[in-house]
């Protein structure tokens, strides 16, 4: 009766051992899988962060750098570090030459014109920490300076100034641009105008002022030309007045030339045809043309 009684509350020591290294087995692979998981988390973070630290500039960029919202300084041209969370890039600030075109509509000149007046300016940002602290919208505000400044400019000069002076007004119109934009870290290199644009009603008063101008200084030309034609013949009567012979071979020769036109008619004076003998010389003249013409026909013949 005792020897069942110990067998039935024997332990066997061997199975106990198999036992304990399979719990310390399964335990310590349930914390290796558990290592294991942290592990692969722990590298998707990382990865993560060191993927959200890189930034690309490109050549004529500079990016501004704000740390916990305090700007720190500029990163770029290329390929450039920053720390996750605490650091992120407020903006890129492009370097290049940009162009922005603006207009003044209905404004009045000194002489109370309504002009249209398009224009473009070409600008460069030459410091970008001035350009993103300074001033909100760089673009906008320069485009909106450029369109006070062009107004301003029309309202100090009038309509004619401002059709001749072209030149002159852009580079006034420039120098108040750069004032207004240094401050910003912006150069303002070059303003042109592009086309000014008046009222079609003065346009065509302006356009008969011209011409009447022009038919003005015609006229003006032509009363010269006479004065000095009047003089010339003077001065050549001179040398024909005691030498009959000269003055009866210049008839001869203004015959000639008015006769030769086929078809043409000369008056002359009853005094030049008894003073330089021309009716003798006309007849003789018109006499050979037509004999000259006979032959013409008779050889077509």
């Amino acid at each position: 009766m005792y020897y069942e009684y110990r067998q039935e509350n024997f332990i066997n020591p061997i199975a106990l051992a198999v036992l304990i290294v399979l719990i310390a087995i399964d335990a310590l692979l349930f914390i290796l899988n558990i290592l294991n998981v942290i592990g692969v988390a722990a590298g998707v973070v990382i990865a993560v962060l060191i993927a959200a630290s890189i930034r690309i500039a490109n050549h004529w960029e500079k990016a501004v750098i704000l740390r916990m919202g305090k700007y720190i300084g500029l990163k770029g041209p290329g390929l450039f570090l920053i720390i996750p969370v605490l650091d992120r890039v407020y903006k890129y600030i492009d370097q290049r030459v940009g162009v922005t075109d603006f207009k003044a509509e209905e404004t009045l000149t000194m002489d109370t014109v309504p002009v249209n007046v398009d224009a473009v300016v070409y600008w460069m940002v030459w410091d970008a920490e001035k350009a993103a602290l300074e001033v909100q919208e760089y673009i906008k505000a320069v485009s909106y300076i450029a369109q006070t400044s062009l107004r301003d400019t029309i309202g100090k000069h009038d309509l004619a100034d401002l059709l001749q002076n072209r030149e002159k007004i852009a580079a006034a119109l420039q120098a108040n641009l750069d004032e207004h934009t240094n401050p910003w870290g912006i150069t303002c290199q070059t303003v042109g105008i592009k086309d000014i644009v008046i009222p079609s009603a003065l346009s065509d008063a302006m356009s008969k002022q011209a011409q009447a101008e022009r038919e003005r200084q015609a006229r003006i030309i032509l009363g010269t030309a006479e004065t000095e034609i009047s003089e010339k013949f003077a001065k050549a009567s001179e040398n024909y007045q005691d030498n009959p012979v000269a003055l009866q071979l210049r008839g001869m020769n203004m015959l000639f030339e008015g006769l030769k036109e086929k078809g043409s008619l000369v008056i002359v004076p009853s005094s030049a045809l008894e003073s330089m003998n021309l009716g003798a010389i006309g007849g003789l003249t018109a006499l050979a043309k037509t004999s000259g013409e006979k032959k013409k026909k008779q050889k077509k013949e």
